[in-house]
């Protein structure tokens, strides 16, 4: 184990309201092992990761949709009461964002990465980020970003259906408001019928060519980029299973050499600049062989504990021992390590060999986590079917009756689009 400075406490940050966002106990985890101090900045309620025995405290965090100075605003607080410089790490896109653009007003209380100006935010928008892969020749999707409900369903054919719909900053999306971060649209009129949403969305929508995932097409990419500028903590993986199934966050995951990928993720972040934790999401055309990157997060994924090495080094400690100016360990890999989500993938993680895996929410010496998972995701589950349920139930004879008095209803495809 890699000799942190304990003296050194850590801050995370998360935003998301997500109860089951297995990163941050990920982060808990690695920080606190090593006998770190450990501050979560994120909603407790009902959360597994309080539990943890390896939290120092958790504080409230900002409301959503908070604005970068009030985000600062509840970090100062923090920082108030840990009462000494901390490490901070941003542990989604919106607090990575806020955490980019306030660096300086935080860096009093925090030790940040020297990111060079507002890169995260650039990186994390999905609009940014088609341009800066054309700027730097990293291959990418094509990537339309209409102007109109017209020209939404002009670049939709002109893409060729199905296409990829995403919104450029998914973090401003509103909970509650049915629409998802990223969805596969397969008529224009789909297309028109979520770009009269953006200013519900709270940013701009585009439309992407389509690769059709498919077995060992689907690759990812975790690291940190230190203060040379050199890619540490990390490494290429391969996911093997998603959730949503078609598209989604991995459920299971390897560690898989790709030098294809090693190359275009360190290309990229020299390009740029780039410094601190990320997380790359790449696709294979199978008809072309290349890889494209598909996302840039600056900030740890979820599934970054894959990448814990010989020296049990991962991305956090990784920025940990950077920024306390300790030395980090020569890398050791271990290729054919896996991660599962065990509420994602049951069936995989009673299957993984031990030793050769890491699960996301059991562990041996903090086992609470765990339990308290299954109990909230059994809830989850059931209050999902209870909803499935309601929502099939046939209606009341009076009211079929009440329905075939009138003419035949019919629902328009913008309709059809809004309820998908």
């Amino acid at each position: 184990m890699p000799f942190l400075d304990t003296r050194v406490p850590a801050v995370l940050v998360r935003i998301d309201r997500n109860p089951f966002h297995h990163g941050t106990l990920g982060a808990v985890r690695s920080l606190g092992r090593a006998g770190v101090e450990v501050h979560v900045v994120a909603d407790s309620a009902g959360s597994p990761v309080r539990r943890s025995r390896f939290v120092s405290e958790m504080h409230p965090p900002p409301r959503p949709n908070a604005s970068a100075p009030e985000i600062a605003g509840v970090l100062r607080r923090v920082a108030a009461r840990v009462s000494r410089p901390a490490v901070l790490i941003p542990m989604d896109d919106a607090s990575a964002v806020a955490v980019g653009r306030m660096r300086d007003e935080l860096t009093p209380g925090y030790l940040l990465p020297q990111q060079p100006g507002a890169l995260a935010e650039r990186v994390a928008d999905k609009a940014q980020l088609a341009a800066l892969c054309e700027h730097v020749g990293i291959p990418h999707p094509v990537t339309l970003v209409p102007e109109s409900p017209a020209q939404a369903a002009a670049a939709a054919w002109r893409l060729g259906l199905p296409v990829v719909a995403k919104w450029s900053r998914p973090w401003l999306v509103p909970a509650g408001s049915g629409l998802r971060s990223t969805v596969v649209v397969n008529s224009a009129q789909e297309a028109q019928a979520l770009y009269l949403r953006s200013a519900e969305a709270g940013s701009r929508l585009l439309l992407q060519a389509f690769l059709p995932p498919g077995p060992d097409l689907d690759w990812f990419f975790h690291g940190y980029a230190d203060r040379s500028g050199t890619v540490r903590g990390g490494g290429p993986g391969r996911k093997q299973r998603a959730w949503p199934r078609t598209a989604g966050l991995t459920a299971v995951g390897r560690w898989t050499p790709n030098p294809q990928v090693q190359a275009l993720a360190e290309r990229l972040t020299g390009a740029l600049g780039y410094r601190g934790i990320l997380d790359l999401d790449f696709r294979r055309d199978s008809a072309t062989g290349r890889y494209h990157l598909l996302d840039f997060n600056p900030r740890p994924g979820a599934q970054f504990r894959l990448f814990a090495d010989a020296c049990d080094v991962d991305v956090v400690r990784a920025q940990h021992l950077d920024l306390t100016h300790r030395p980090l360990p020569a890398p050791a890999p271990l290729p054919g390590r896996a991660f599962v989500v065990e509420n994602y993938a049951p069936l995989s993680a009673l299957r993984c060999r031990p030793g050769k895996r890491e699960l996301a929410w059991y562990a041996r010496d903090d086992r609470a986590p765990g339990f308290a998972m299954w109990a909230l995701w059994c809830r989850h589950v059931a209050l999902r079917l209870l909803d499935r349920l309601r929502r099939s139930a046939p209606a009341p004879a009076s009211v079929r009756i009440g329905r075939q008095a009138g003419p035949p209803s019919s629902v328009t495809d913008n309709e059809k689009a809004s309820r998908c």
